[in-house]
């Protein structure tokens, strides 16, 4: 690597360093897998799994480890989450990186104008990828340039879990099990309102904390339902933010008056206990709770789509994707066999889709094992409508100081309209900040 490039790297791990960004994944404690034989062609896995997430992943490697042909070692090391990028980052421009990373979708705004990850389309044509067995969506967000720079492994975003006790109590199950329930913004309501005459007092309609991410995701995705500006973070040329306008001030009202309506009591720190006691009929967050309520004795859940509040269907969403960081003298004997184990990996999604996340590939999703699985196939075509956060390098930063915003709101210091007034001032310093701090 030149110097140049090497301070160009080295001015974007600052600024990587210096935004966070929330991720899906729980905290992680750090574990090896046994070493590699020294006959084995050994591959290094960095991942921030861990519980069913990391349980599920183990299980897939030790299958690649002793069926594959080519005499690789697969060598999975877990990492904490809450500094698994920077951690990442830093072995990148340190040349310590792994052979092979999971690296959300999320984070590609940031690594791929770093050159923090190598360019795909030719090493994965050697390794046997076909680019069509991916659903198209999922696989668009691993793309900047026209280069692909990971393989797919999921999508995991907010669905909607309902607990059918109280449902039917109210009325509102199908002969199916399925919530009755209407289109649109007086749906909705109507559907939470008539859930609270008919459940106990304690009981919450709809189960949301006043803090954290949670409603930040949830007007995301109702955002993005809106043919008009919808999920509308900047102006066309991205020099401008553009997020103060009518149809994000639509969709943040109605997040917001379900709170104002106490739709959703106030309050609820852990909504997924709370609904794994029966506090909720409904809950609103992502499919990786899936496996918690099923281990849950005597829960009566069920699980699908988010309510389509506007035009379209749209929710927020992520992927975990494998990628290849920036060595500077790679190994290419490394890279194909790292590319064939994410492939293979990506390819066996129904055994992933345990951890409650949706496959990538599509025959996965096909499959009589994805099929036959619980809960996962009813909200399964939510991967053709997922929508990731904006590409745009300081979009964690953005992101994270959003959502202080928005908690101000839940608890009825701000109005909507002034958290978009605000909103708009913290886009805009922030795109001036990467403007005064881009590496030449």
């Amino acid at each position: 690597m030149s110097g140049k490039q090497r301070s160009r790297l080295s001015a974007t791990l600052i600024l990587i360093l210096m935004s966070s960004f929330t991720i899906s994944c729980s905290p992680q404690l750090d574990t090896h897998t046994e070493e590699a034989s020294s006959s084995k062609l050994r591959i290094t896995f960095w991942s921030p799994f861990s519980g069913g997430d990391g349980q599920f992943m183990a299980e897939l490697i030790q299958q690649y480890n002793n069926e594959n042909k080519d005499h690789v070692k697969i060598e999975q090391i877990n990492n904490n989450s809450g500094d698994y990028y920077p951690k990442l980052s830093t072995a990148i421009v340190t040349e310590e990186a792994p052979d092979i990373a999971i690296v959300h979708s999320a984070k590609y705004s940031q690594y791929a104008p770093a050159g923090f990850l190598t360019d795909l389309n030719e090493l994965a044509v050697e390794a046997g990828v076909n680019w069509n067995d991916f659903n198209p969506t999922i696989l668009k967000s691993t793309v900047a340039e026209d280069k692909h720079l990971g393989i797919p492994l999921d999508t995991h975003l907010e669905v909607m879990y309902y607990n059918k006790t109280w449902l039917k109590q109210a009325g509102l199950l199908d002969e199916k099990e399925k919530p009755i329930l209407s289109n649109g913004e007086e749906g909705f309501i109507q559907f939470l309102q008539k859930i609270r005459a008919s459940v106990p007092e304690h009981v919450s309609p709809l189960a949301e904390p006043n803090v954290r991410i949670d409603s930040f995701w949830l007007w995301y995705s109702f955002y993005n339902q809106m043919n008009i500006d919808g999920g509308r973070f900047y102006t066309d040329d991205g020099k401008a933010a553009a997020i103060d306008n009518p149809s994000a001030l639509q969709s943040l009202k109605f997040v917001n008056s379900l709170y104002t309506s106490k739709l959703i009591h106030p309050n609820i720190n852990d909504t997924v206990q709370n609904f794994a006691k029966g506090n909720a009929a409904i809950l609103i967050t992502g499919v990786w709770a899936t496996g918690t309520f099923e281990k849950t004795a005597d829960l009566n859940f069920g699980v699908t789509k988010i309510p389509q509040i506007y035009d379209h269907p749209a929710v927020w969403g992520d992927s975990h994707t494998f990628s290849l960081p920036y060595h500077e003298k790679p190994d290419k004997q490394k890279q194909i066999a790292a590319i064939k184990f994410a492939n293979w990996v990506a390819a066996h999604g129904a055994s992933w889709a345990k951890a409650g996340h949706i496959p990538a590939v599509k025959k996965a999703v096909e499959s009589k094992e994805f099929q036959q699985l619980k809960y996962r196939p009813d909200y399964a075509s939510s991967a053709d409508d997922v929508t990731y956060f904006p590409n745009q390098p300081r979009q964690g930063t953005i992101n994270d100081e959003l959502v202080r915003e928005f908690e101000k709101m839940m608890v009825g210091q701000t109005t909507p309209q002034e958290v978009l007034h605000n909103a708009q001032k913290i886009i805009n310093t922030n795109l001036q900040i990467q403007q005064n701090t881009a590496p030449q």
